[in-house]
């Protein structure tokens, strides 16, 4: 159960907040709907560490789906194929469509979108850290789809039963999308494996190689370091914790890169009898970290693009906003007239 007052951080030490009766009464009220498995809808009331953390974990969501688009729209003009082109062009709209769902998502928990991009340009708020590797290869391509975005389903699916019910809806569509993405990239990588030359199989393998890692990192720190997984886990906003999550990950790429014919890049990697599970490597989370904070192979480069597309696209927001503000003015009189 919850405490019936929240613990906040005032300069680093935990205090109790003050309530109200009428603010206990909602927080019980808030805790039992929780617990009965019950939505919570944008009206209702909320905890504010609740809706705090909803607010970073939704406009996280959205800035990887937005900056998602740039390491795949580097190759839009140097697909090899018109049908890869065109793939590619509607899996980048796709993930475009995504960050709006989730920014919409975010907005009715009364943060603006014009907030979450000023957060995300001035590097306060966070995106996934895999975007911030570079696409060396057209191989790359095929590569995100399988691993990065299998990753994410792996992620994003239980997400479709978070307690937050506009999370939760925008959720449905997004995985769906998603799924196709992930199977996308796989068939990619098996024309490139089965019908390829030797060049090209090893030009998958070095993909492999170099983002294999990066994936199994997507899922976050382990839970005994993840600060906001338990109690996430607590309202129902995360469903299942990051090292299952990693564990169902790296289980179900084995016996795909079996039948893709290429190689994990962890010698460590071996099957557990007694666990029935899939035994795999160190991690190196000191790297993680580092990308995190902004200093990894591609950080600046990423965020100097969103702000570059944000600052050019200026026009583009005036123009929109005059013509929907001379629409309203037109309108007016022409309804008192009716």
């Amino acid at each position: 159960m919850y405490t019936q007052a929240m613990d906040t951080m005032k300069d680093g030490d935990p205090v109790k907040a003050v309530r109200s009766v009428d603010e206990v009464r909602l927080q019980e009220a808030f805790d039992a709907r929780i617990d009965a498995g019950e939505f919570i809808e944008a009206k209702d009331w909320m905890p504010d560490h609740y809706r705090k953390t909803l607010v970073r974990q939704i406009s996280q969501h959205a800035h990887s789906e937005i900056v998602g688009m740039l390491p795949e729209g580097n190759w839009i003009t140097r697909a090899p194929t018109l049908k890869r082109k065109a793939i590619l062009l509607a899996k980048v709209q796709d993930e475009g469509g995504h960050g709006l769902y989730l920014y919409a998502a975010a907005e009715t928990l009364g943060t603006s979108r014009d907030q979450l991009f000023d957060a995300l340009h001035s590097g306060r708020a966070k995106y996934s850290s895999i975007f911030n590797y570079p696409t060396l290869t057209w191989a790359d391509m095929g590569t995100v789809g399988w691993l990065v975005d299998g990753a994410a389903i792996m992620n994003q699916v239980p997400i479709c039963r978070c307690s937050y019910a506009p999370y939760a809806r925008a959720m449905i569509r997004i995985c769906r999308e998603e799924s196709f993405h992930q199977r996308q990239g796989y068939e990619s990588l098996l024309t490139m494996m089965m019908r390829g030359t030797d060049a090209q199989k090893a030009m998958v393998q070095d993909a492999v190689d170099r983002w294999w890692w990066p994936s199994v990192m997507m899922f976050g720190p382990p839970d005994d370091q993840s600060p906001n997984s338990a109690q996430s886990m607590r309202w129902g906003i995360k469903r299942v914790s990051n090292d299952d999550l990693r564990q169902k990950f790296v289980d179900a790429a084995v016996e795909q890169a079996r039948i893709l014919g290429v190689t994990l890049p962890d010698p460590d990697l071996a099957w557990n009898e007694e666990r029935q599970h899939w035994d795999f490597g160190a991690i190196d989370w000191a790297e993680f970290r580092a990308v995190l904070a902004g200093d990894g192979p591609c950080n600046r480069e990423r965020l100097q693009a969103r702000v570059d597309a944000w600052e050019e696209g200026a026009w583009v927001r005036e123009a929109a906003l005059a013509y929907a503000a001379k629409r309203h003015h037109n309108a007016i009189p022409m309804e008192r007239a009716a």
